[in-house]
């Protein structure tokens, strides 16, 4: 096969085109110019650019820069501070995967003939059966699963998804890293948004936007703190409030853009029953009302039972058990009853 690898500058995408080229396929490297700023941080990074490019150079395949920069503004950058501003909490990683990983880059992949895109996510592509459907699966290695961050994939992207790490534990990645003499065998994960910089998420969209100081209260109404940026505090935080140290935990329950106010509670006033998710899409064919999942709301979250009912504007998760509220803009993932193959996802509203 021809394929693309998309090397974002880490371990993974480096071992994913050294295990493609080693199976034999005809394999060109590619890296995403994504942020033109000053951040130098995360994925994509300046720094990033030039380990991909030094890889491919090891491993004696081309390597190419696309410039996607005017669409990440548009479809990353600009809908993260919007999301900020309508007190919602976003996750510009994943809008990264839906529209300029599997959306741009997978576009242009087809577009310059190559059979497939490769990625270096810890995620695994598989065949349901003799069908020729496909399902999207949890990574081997459970500590490091990606497939939450791309949910969004429908079977027209896994036809054409290549997941070479996915059947591999993050140690025998960095073990073939090193076997293979690659540059970024040591490399270490990156754990930043990629156009945060040293100064913080407060000074990126506070230079984009004008943001509000705001009083922090309890439920009765009581004044018990204040935060520099109403718009920058999300359901479910318990630091950065300005509360006085001692007595129980205090959660953000709610956010009040329009009185510039935050509440706080104990963590059983966080607990729902059900919570209500827009922009739904299936991995397949969307099942009915009532189908049993295992529910994910976070990264590395612990997937707990719930049943998907269908809603006019997405679907509806019912939690088998009172489960903290989901902060509006987060993805909510859902997985079989196995907690092997993801169902779909959609964002908390």
């Amino acid at each position: 096969m021809n394929i693309l690898v998309a090397m974002s500058g880490g371990v993974d995408s480096s071992v994913a085109a050294a295990l493609l080229r080693e199976a034999g396929h005809d394999v060109v490297g590619v890296t995403m110019k994504l942020w033109g700023g000053e951040s130098d941080t995360g994925c994509c990074s300046v720094a990033d650019v030039d380990d991909a490019r030094r890889v491919a150079q090891q491993l004696d395949v081309d390597h190419l820069v696309f410039n996607f920069a005017d669409d990440f503004d548009e479809h990353v950058v600009a809908p993260y501070v919007a999301a900020h501003l309508r007190g919602t909490t976003p996750n510009p990683c994943i809008e990264c995967n839906r529209h300029l990983k599997f959306d741009r880059l997978a576009a242009r992949a087809e577009l310059l003939g190559f059979d497939a895109l490769a990625t270096g996510h810890h995620a695994r592509v598989v065949a349901a059966g003799t069908s020729g459907r496909w399902r999207l699966a949890r990574g081997l290695d459970r500590a490091k699963d990606q497939s939450y961050v791309l949910h969004m994939l429908d079977q027209t992207c896994l036809a054409r998804t290549v997941l070479p790490v996915g059947s591999m534990t993050k140690a025998e990645v960095r073990d073939r890293a090193r076997a293979l003499g690659l540059r970024t065998a040591t490399k270490p994960d990156s754990q930043d948004v990629c156009f945060i910089t040293a100064r913080g998420r407060s000074a990126f969209v506070g230079g984009r936007a004008e943001l509000h100081p705001g009083r922090v209260v309890d439920t009765s109404g009581r004044s018990v703190g204040h935060v520099a940026a109403v718009e920058l505090v999300t359901v479910g935080q318990r630091r950065g409030l300005g509360l006085p140290g001692g007595g129980p935990a205090r959660y953000v329950v709610d956010v009040d853009l329009d009185h510039r106010s935050v509440t706080v509670g104990s963590e059983t006033e966080l607990l729902v029953g059900r919570q209500a998710v827009t922009g739904w899409t299936w991995v397949d064919a969307g099942a009915g009302a009532g189908v049993d999942a295992l529910v994910q709301s976070s990264a590395h979250g612990e997937a707990r039972p719930a049943a998907l009912h269908a809603a006019p504007d997405g679907v509806v998760v019912e939690w088998r058990e009172p489960h903290r509220r989901v902060a509006a803009g987060q993805s909510v993932v859902a997985y079989d009853p196995s907690n092997t193959y993801v169902l779909g996802g959609g964002l908390a509203r």
